[in-house]
């Protein structure tokens, strides 16, 4: 064995080692004990099978009780190469994410965008626009305060600098429900429990929708910390009760929006040489979100509203005339922060927009129901599984571990699979944007910049899903679902990591 293959070896026999809660592994057919540190037994377990690797990693004691599904397939010809529980249906977490891209890929298109419109049917007269100002949602998530001031500007270029009318927010292109049927409570109050509407608005490029950053900072002066919201705005009010302490003392410091109204409540001490804390907090009703940050974004344009004028909420009259719009980027760049980062949001809203695009209802129902045909069109037994909703959020969701293969085998024939293939977090990879999840896993050794997958987590649950390729050069499909565990969610990623290691140094 040469040196650069030794230390490869050696590499994944030492994340199968610290997995195991002892120091050493059984492998079964010799009935001898393996030693990292023994170059014989390194060389009996490269000589084994595949399915005898990945059986030593599952004969994991941090796996008892829980329940996990694994299967293999061959890229090139769907052969099953190793199956563990893989037909019995589990919880898919962000896994879910993959079904969701899939349908959207394939009923919108890789090209398609989301589009925002503000409009009027009112006329200009004197640089005095006579008539409401409409702004038209239809689910961009990707909306940010810098296109406000776009429209803003544009209006006046078209002579308006002043309103008399109101400023009215049109969301009906979805309906009005908020939340996902299975959302917890305790996510609610988060960006990854955000509102979908299909007007809303992101404060930051990884579009986060339906959100505020609120940043807690140090205070040079005063006994509390210094808060800031962005965009600033005055929809959302905070409640600072903070308190400075000295230099080197512990910070604590908790950020969180009450429930059913947009009340953040900061609490904690923060020493006065202490580093920023950042949260994203969802908003409640993201629609008067937008039209609250538009108004002050027209006054501070110098666009001032003349009489008494209002912020309401109701749909476009047909007769209204687009005055200036906005779109999206195409979806399959709209799924680098989607698929990489996990959005949630973003499978929600696809959801809606699935069912408005193609049952003309924005409705999580709608939505749902055209992917369970779209994927049952693709050749899923949609009778053995279970949608909830589009992000993976839901412990209702089910699946099992084969479907889940057998979709990523079926959707390499499609022309849009290089747009989804690139957008899975690529193991490894230090870039943000590249890696995603996976950044920071599987980094140096035989997965690293090989292995592209989803990753899945929410309590309990741990996936992991995708493609990797061998040392050998075979092209390998895994999906690793495993439910009910109680233990390190660190442990069982490092499962998950080992599985696809030993796929990607395996020869056949």
């Amino acid at each position: 064995m040469n040196r650069k293959s030794f230390i490869s070896k050696l590499v994944v026999l030492t994340g199968l080692i610290a997995i195991i809660s002892g120091l050493l592994l059984f492998y079964p057919q010799l009935e001898t004990k393996i030693d990292a540190t023994d170059e014989t037994d390194i060389t009996q377990l490269e000589d084994a099978t595949l399915e005898e690797k990945l059986a030593i990693i599952l004969d994991n004691s941090n796996l008892e009780g829980g329940v996990t599904g694994v299967s293999v397939l061959d890229a090139t010809n769907g052969e099953q190469l190793f199956s563990r529980n893989a037909d019995i249906r589990l919880h898919p977490a962000s896994n879910m994410k993959i079904l969701t891209a899939v349908s959207a890929l394939e009923t919108l298109g890789p090209n398609y965008r989301f589009t925002t419109e503000v409009l009027t049917e009112g006329r200009v007269s004197g640089k005095v626009l006579h008539g409401n100002i409409y702004v038209k949602g239809k689910g961009d998530p990707t909306l940010l305060q810098s296109d406000l001031e776009a429209f803003a500007k544009e209006l006046k270029k078209q002579g308006i600098h002043k309103i008399k009318g109101d400023l009215v927010g049109d969301d009906t292109w979805y309906d009005d429900v908020r939340l996902s049927q299975d959302l917890n409570w305790s996510d609610e109050p988060f960006y990854t429990g955000a509102q979908v509407s299909a007007l809303t608005m992101s404060p930051d490029d990884d579009y986060d929708a339906g959100t505020v950053i609120v940043e807690v900072r140090p205070s040079g002066k005063g006994k509390k910390a210094e808060v800031t919201v962005t965009p600033e705005n005055n929809y959302i009010s905070i409640e600072n009760k903070t308190k400075m302490v000295a230099n080197g003392e512990e910070k604590d410091i908790s950020i969180e929006r009450q429930h059913g109204n947009n009340t953040i409540v900061i609490e904690g001490e923060m020493p006065k040489d202490g580093s920023i804390s950042r949260s994203w907090a969802s908003v409640w009703e993201p629609t008067n979100y937008v039209i609250n940050v538009f108004r002050q974004t027209l006054e501070e344009e110098g666009i001032t509203f003349i009489g008494k004028s209002e912020d309401r909420f109701e749909a476009t009259p047909s007769s209204a005339e687009v005055l200036v719009a906005k779109e999206s980027m195409p979806l399959k760049e709209l799924f680098i922060p989607f698929m990489k980062l996990s959005n949630n949001g973003h499978g929600e809203t696809l959801v809606k927009e699935m069912g408005k695009v193609v049952g003309d209802e924005g409705s999580w129902d709608e939505g749902l129901t055209v992917m369970k045909d779209v994927l049952g069109e693709l050749g899923l037994n949609v009778d053995t599984i279970l949608l909830r909703d589009g992000s993976g959020m839901s412990h209702k969701n089910l699946i099992p571990a084969v479907e889940l293969s057998e979709l990523l085998y079926v959707i390499q024939e499609k022309d849009w699979f290089t747009s989804f293939q690139s957008v899975l977090p690529v193991a490894g990879h230090p870039e943000r944007m590249i890696g995603g999840t996976l950044r920071n896993r599987m980094t140096d050794s035989p997965a690293t910049k090989n292995a592209i997958a989803k990753t899945g987590s929410i309590t309990g649950v741990s996936t992991l899903s995708g493609y990797v390729t061998t040392a050998d050069g075979k092209e390998v499909i895994f999906s690793i679902l495993i439910n009910n565990f109680l233990g390190s969610s660190a442990t069982i990623r490092s499962i998950e990591d080992s599985i696809v290691n030993v796929i990607a140094d395996h020869e056949f």
